[in-house]
C-alpha cells in the first residue's frame, strides 16, 4: 500500500478559516500558544512525585500493601507525565524555548519509551493519516483486534470487546520491550519510512533503553529481589498501559468516528482538516479533573487540528472550532462524560467483532 494523499473536493476554506480565527484569539488576548506557569508547575509536580515514589519503593521498602498502592500511583504518574509533559514537548508546544521542549519531549526516555520512535509514529504518521487502515499505526493491532471494517475479521474478534481491556494493560510493556525495537530495526512505522537517524540518535536510543533497564529492572531486583520487583513492575506498567490506551482509543475508535478508505487514485477525498475532525472525538470536556490529569487530550479534535498549541488552551479554542464546524456543516463528535465514550468504544469493538 502506498501512502495516500489528501485532496479538497469540497472546495472549502475550512482549514484557512479555522487558522485565522484561532490565531485571532491569541493575538487579541496577547498570549503565547505554548505552555505557561501552570503547565510547568504540573510537570515539576508529576516528576517530583514519580521520583519520590521510586526512591521510597526501592530504598525504603514499604509494607506490601503500601508498595502496591505506590506502584499504582507510579503507573498513573507514568501516564500523566506522558500526557502532560512529553506530549506537549514532543509537539513543540510545552514552551516557547526549544531547549525546554526537548527536555520535556525526551523525558519519555526516562519512562522506558523512545522519543525518536514515538515522534515518527505519532507526530508524522498518526497525526497525518489518522484512522487510515494500513497506515495509521495506532489502529494496527492485528490480528488480536479488529478496529475497522477494512481489517480482516477472525472468529476471536467476536469477544474482542471483552478481552481488549487486558490487552490494553500490555501497551507500555510491548512499547518498551518490543515495538520500539521493531521500528528501530525496520526503520519504518508501518509503511512509512523513518528519516535517517544520526549517530547521536542511535546513541540516544540505546542510552535511554539501557538507562531505563538499569533503573527499573537491575537496581530494583538487586535491592528487593526478583519476585517483589516483578510484581511492582507489572503493577506500574499494566496500570500505565491501561490508562494510556483508554485515553487514546476514546479519541478515535468510537461509534461515530470515520475510517476513510483511499479512492482508486489513492487519495483521501476530504482535505486534511476535515479528515481530522471526522476521525476524532472529544470526551468529558467539562470535567476539570480529567482535563488536568490527561493533559487536555480529551480535547482531541483541538489537538489534531492544532498540535503545536499547548493543551492548556484547548478549552478556549474548542469554542471557536466547534462554532466553525457548525458553520461548515461538519460533525463535531463529543461525549459529555468519559463513561459515555467508554461505552461507545466498547460498542464499536463489539460491532467490528460481529460485522
Amino acid at each position: 500500500m502506498a501512502v495516500p494523499k489528501f485532496r479538497n473536493n469540497n472546495n472549502t476554506n475550512f482549514h484557512q478559516e479555522l487558522k485565522k480565527r484561532v490565531q485571532a484569539y491569541f493575538t487579541e488576548n496577547k498570549i503565547e500558544q505554548t505552555g505557561n506557569f501552570s503547565l510547568y508547575f504540573k510537570a515539576i509536580l508529576f516528576w517530583s512525585l514519580y521520583v519520590s515514589l521510586y526512591v521510597h519503593l526501592v530504598f525504603f521498602t514499604p509494607p506490601n500493601w503500601m508498595a502496591v498502592v505506590e506502584c499504582i500511583l507510579m503507573g498513573g504518574l507514568t501516564a500523566a507525565i506522558g500526557f502532560n509533559v512529553m506530549h506537549d514537548g514532543g509537539h513543540g508546544s510545552f514552551s516557547a524555548n526549544k531547549f525546554w521542549n526537548k527536555i520535556a519531549a525526551y523525558s519519555v526516555n526516562g519512562l522506558g519509551a523512545s522519543m525518536l520512535m514515538w515522534s515518527n509514529k505519532h507526530n508524522i504518521v498518526h497525526h497525518t493519516y489518522t484512522n487510515i487502515d494500513g497506515v495509521d499505526d495506532d489502529i494496527e493491532i492485528k490480528p488480536l483486534l479488529r478496529m475497522c471494517e477494512t481489517q480482516k475479521k477472525y472468529a476471536v474478534h467476536k469477544f474482542q470487546h471483552i478481552y481488549v481491556w487486558f490487552l490494553y494493560c500490555l501497551l507500555l510493556i510491548m512499547w518498551v520491550f518490543a515495538t520500539d525495537y521493531q521500528k528501530y530495526f525496520k526503520q519504518k512505522v508501518g509503511i512509512v519510512p523513518i528519516k535517517k537517524l544520526s549517530t547521536f540518535d542511535h546513541f540516544a536510543f540505546w542510552a535511554a533503553k539501557i538507562g531505563y533497564y538499569s533503573m527499573m529492572i537491575v537496581l530494583p531486583i538487586y535491592m528487593l529481589g526478583f519476585i517483589k520487583w516483578m510484581i511492582g513492575f507489572l503493577v506500574i506498567s499494566m496500570f500505565a498501559g491501561f490508562v494510556l490506551s483508554i485515553v487514546f482509543q476514546l479519541a478515535h475508535t468510537v461509534e461515530d468516528t470515520a475510517f476513510p478508505v483511499p479512492v482508486d487514485t489513492n487519495d483521501i477525498e476530504n482535505e486534511w482538516a476535515i479528515h481530522q475532525v471526522q476521525t476524532t472525538a472529544n470526551f468529558a470536556t467539562k470535567n476539570k479533573v480529567i482535563c488536568w490529569l490527561v493533559g487536555g487530550l480529551n480535547f482531541q479534535i483541538e489537538h489534531h487540528l492544532f498540535p503545536k498549541i499547548s493543551h492548556i488552551h484547548y478549552p478556549a479554542i474548542s469554542k471557536i472550532i466547534k462554532k466553525t464546524c457548525e458553520e461548515f456543516d461538519i460533525k463535531y463528535i463529543e461525549f459529555k462524560r468519559m463513561r459515555d465514550a467508554v461505552i461507545s468504544h466498547t460498542m464499536h469493538l463489539k460491532k467490528m467483532g460481529n460485522a
